[in-house]
């Protein structure tokens, strides 16, 4: 049992406050960024559907509202309560994974999806929000020196391996990884040793050929095909060869909005989800790509900036892992489309089409608002 002890010395910080302070002290400069990013993915699915709002631009632009509305509300829950919910929500997460391996659709040869209430979810992105929440809140109540015992990083690291072992068995490695990433960053942020993890680096980099040969064989190509696009141009490489050629065609100011060839001539490949940046590069040029990426580092700073601001160790470990997750969701989409990794399937948040994407980042973006809000608040854990 998980109990919250508030310092009585601190009476002001600690006490709470109305609902009207609670959202002027919402960082309003993020939620302009997050809205500045949204307003992009429109205008670039508005693009991808040569010109008109259907089926992509007025779908993202309704889910997108949606989660905006609900990221303000739970910026105003006290993040004490959210901490408190932590590892229910992480269970509820792991039944979530587990349901879509039993009753999910299956696409293009992975079962990564679900209906719920008829609604379509994809679990392993809520599964990131819910696992960031589990590990701060075991790190929460540990100090340096138990952060170094091994027994105690026991349960963390299976909390972290069962979820990436689903998500691997749907299949989805980008996603696997990508979570495997966030529960290490986070764990470093509560104090393990660095060197325990360049250890486990150096054992998956030696056991690679091992990996490399159990991998299935659409991935085994996306990593040939990674090393050699133009073996087979019309092919495995047809994606990323499109890509560039889109990148490069957009120059320094851009074709125009609705005039990228490659776009409107259909080229591109899942230029809605996947590829959407090379779109936007494509006509609005290098300009139009400096200020997307402008948006994308203010909104991974601000997450940042706010870990260092906020005085209470699980508050800190969350904007952490949630900042972690949105700057990984960018880095590998943006090094995806330019070739510089193996094609996978992760999109851009805000701006690539999809609506499980969307919920989930808005509903970490919230709780992201909560421990800004909330940041002066200080609780301990006492018992468990």
């Amino acid at each position: 049992m998980i109990s919250y002890a508030i310092d009585a010395h601190r009476p002001f910080r600690d006490r709470s406050f109305g609902l009207v302070r609670k959202f002027l002290r919402i960082n309003w400069l993020f939620v302009l960024c997050v809205c500045a990013l949204a307003g992009v993915g429109y205008a670039a699915l508005y693009s991808a559907a040569g010109g008109a709002t259907d089926p992509y631009a007025n779908s993202q632009l309704t889910r997108f509202l949606s989660g905006l509305l609900l990221m303000i509300a739970i910026a105003l829950v006290d993040i004490r309560f959210i901490a408190k919910l932590s590892w229910p929500s992480y269970l509820v997460g792991i039944l979530l994974l587990l349901a879509v391996a039993k009753f999910g659709h299956t696409g293009l040869g992975a079962k990564r999806w679900m209906s719920v209430g008829g609604v379509e979810i994809q679990p392993s992105e809520l599964m990131k929000l819910f696992l960031i929440l589990a590990i701060a809140a075991w790190f929460q109540r540990s100090s340096y020196q138990r952060a170094g015992n091994i027994f105690f990083l026991v349960p963390p690291i299976l909390a972290i391996l069962l979820p990436v072992a689903l998500i691997l068995k749907e299949p989805n490695l980008g996603t696997a990884v990508i979570t495997a990433i966030i529960g290490a960053t986070v764990m470093l942020g509560g104090g393990v040793r660095w060197w325990k993890f360049a250890l486990v680096i150096a054992v998956i980099a030696i056991a690679t050929p091992l990996i490399f040969d159990h991998l299935l064989d659409y991935q085994r190509a996306r990593i040939i095909t990674f090393m050699n696009p133009g073996a087979d141009p019309l092919g495995a490489g047809y994606n990323i060869i499109q890509s560039k050629i889109a990148l490069g065609a957009g120059g320094f100011s851009g074709q125009g909005f609705l005039h990228g060839t490659q776009n409107q001539l259909n080229f591109l490949p899942e230029k809605q989800t996947d590829f959407v940046f090379t779109i936007i590069a494509e006509e609005f040029g290098f300009i139009g790509s400096m200020f997307v990426l402008g948006l994308l580092f203010a909104i991974s700073a601000i997450a940042l900036y706010t870990a260092l601001r906020c005085n209470n160790q699980y508050g800190r470990l969350v904007a952490l892992g949630l900042g972690m997750n949105f700057f990984l969701y960018c880095a590998v989409n943006l090094s995806m489309v330019m070739g510089l990794i193996p094609v996978g399937g992760v999109p851009i948040p805000l701006v690539s089409y999809g609506g499980s994407a969307v919920t989930a980042v808005m509903l970490g973006f919230g709780v992201l608002m909560s421990v800004h809000v909330h940041r002066d608040v200080e609780f301990q854990v006492e018992e468990f």
